[in-house]
């Protein structure tokens, strides 16, 4: 039997404190979030109390006189007061909204002949839709999941038939399967069916795989139809929507968020002036009337139980928001170090906003800049925004990898996406550029790079292969 036996060992490790964990936590967050988190931490420290600010035209102190001595303020004169005090809550309006597409739906099966068990049945389906108007759940699923929330006993082919009524509602396509049958419905309920459009059925319905590889000399031999024929069949496929629901709102779904910039930068004659752009985060201090209550507690000789909890409480509240107030700070110079670092490496794009005078430039440059740590870089310019004279950007965007051209000279591989770009825009459609045509248009211009690069930077770009962008 091994014995037992008790030993003290001594370590050294790095540890991140939960104060430095809180700080790096701050530095990532993009000024809404970050105005959030400086009210919660408002609302959970007693402590903490916004500093009120300088407003920065005083018009209570305006008379009538000054505003008739000008006449451009005399017609800006608003006749309306301000009631609100600054405990009071700014809400947005609220916008009204159409009518939900799920609603809308359920409006319309009153046009067809349902009891009260098929509509409860449609009702079900409908709210099982995507977003986007497809109904991918399996229909066995949908039969067990309706027996069990809404005890009917349902079959598939009774799940089948109620999903073929709720394929001929508005708008055309609504409750398909996958894109193929959604075209396809949407097809079925054009007014005219041309020999366009029922060439177009049958090429979605008997060829979708081949349609969608784009083989269309392939297609035509087995359709048996002549060039100009099946390019008019295309045409009516281009005219669908692929995503039925697009222009329907849902009352549901959330809005989508504005872009509120971190950084404000102004260009004035040669000079640049950048700003934080946080009016809306507040600033703090700690509340005076428990820092003297802290005082006279410490003065105390003779404290009750009570009282020295509750100095221990006041005492740690105080370290808090002192910290806080603190880490607030501390974020406010590391973004702007870093933004200044970044200002100045590109210095020559920030004038104009010309894509093409971006210097290629990685996190370890500015990290070089500023002394920072790449993991710092990292998160500062994570989610973060900011406002020129020319146009809101993500910081990430200034942040590219370099290729070095015939000459020597260092570009931006953005500078290579955008040549790829043009070139494939202006392309033959018929004959479109192969990656090693596009190699080698980019070798004529003296950036040396692989067909296997060419490849990875179109991908990045979100364009198809070669083949997948032939048209006839």
């Amino acid at each position: 039997m091994a014995a037992i036996s008790q030993s003290l060992e001594q370590k050294l490790q790095q540890r991140l404190s939960p104060q430095q964990i809180q700080g790096i936590k701050l530095l990532e967050l993009p000024t809404l979030q970050l105005e959030q988190r400086v009210k919660q931490e408002i609302e959970e420290n007693p402590v903490l109390e916004e500093e009120e600010r300088e407003p920065e035209t005083d018009e209570a102190q305006l008379t009538l006189e000054d505003y008739l001595r000008n006449e451009e303020s005399a017609a800006s004169y608003k006749l309306k007061v301000n009631n609100t005090s600054k405990d009071d809550d700014r809400r947005s309006p609220t916008l009204s909204q159409g009518m939900s597409l799920q609603d809308f739906l359920i409006e319309q099966l009153a046009y067809h002949d349902l009891d009260e068990r098929e509509m409860t049945i449609a009702r079900f389906i409908i709210g099982t839709l995507d977003d986007d108007g497809y109904l991918r759940r399996p229909v066995a699923s949908i039969a067990d999941d309706i027996a069990f929330t809404q005890g009917i006993e349902v079959t598939e082919q009774e799940v089948e038939r109620i999903v073929g009524v709720i394929q001929m509602l508005d708008p055309a396509g609504i409750g398909a399967r996958n894109l193929g049958e959604c075209l396809i419905i949407q097809l079925r309920a054009l007014r005219e069916q041309t020999p366009a459009v029922k060439l177009a059925i049958a090429i979605l319905s008997d060829h979708y795989d081949a349609f969608l590889k784009k083989h269309y000399e392939r297609m035509i031999r087995r359709l048996g139809v002549t060039e100009e024929e099946f390019r008019a069949a295309l045409e009516e496929i281009m005219h669908l929507n692929p995503k039925p629901t697009n222009g329907y709102a849902d009352e549901s779904s959330a809005a989508s968020p504005n872009i509120i910039p971190d950084f404000l930068l102004d260009y004035n004659n040669g000079n640049f002036d950048l700003q934080l752009a946080s009016r809306s985060v507040p600033d703090l201090k700690i509340n005076s009337g428990y820092l003297r209550m802290a005082e006279r507690a410490l003065n105390t000789s003779e404290q009750s139980e009570a009282d020295k909890e509750a100095l221990q409480f006041i005492k740690q509240k105080i370290e808090s928001a002192k910290w806080f107030i603190s880490a607030l700070k501390q974020r406010q110079e590391t973004l702007m170090k870093t933004m200044r670092a970044i200002l100045h490496f590109q210095h020559d794009f920030f004038i104009e906003g010309d894509e093409a005078k971006l210097r290629p430039m990685i996190l370890k440059d500015i990290a070089d800049a500023t002394g920072f740590d790449i993991s710092t870089i990292s998160r500062v310019v994570n989610s973060k925004y900011i406002q020129t004279h020319f146009g809101v950007f993500l910081l990430k965007y200034f942040f590219s990898e370099g290729l070095l051209t015939e000459s020597g000279e260092e570009v931006s591989t953005r500078e290579i996406k955008r040549i790829l770009a043009e070139a494939i825009e202006g392309e033959d459609k018929r004959d479109p550029l192969t990656d090693e045509a596009l190699m080698d248009t980019l070798t004529a211009k003296g950036y040396k790079i692989a067909r296997r690069t060419v490849a990875k930077y179109r991908e990045m770009l979100g364009i198809p292969a070669s083949r997948l962008r032939k048209e006839l």
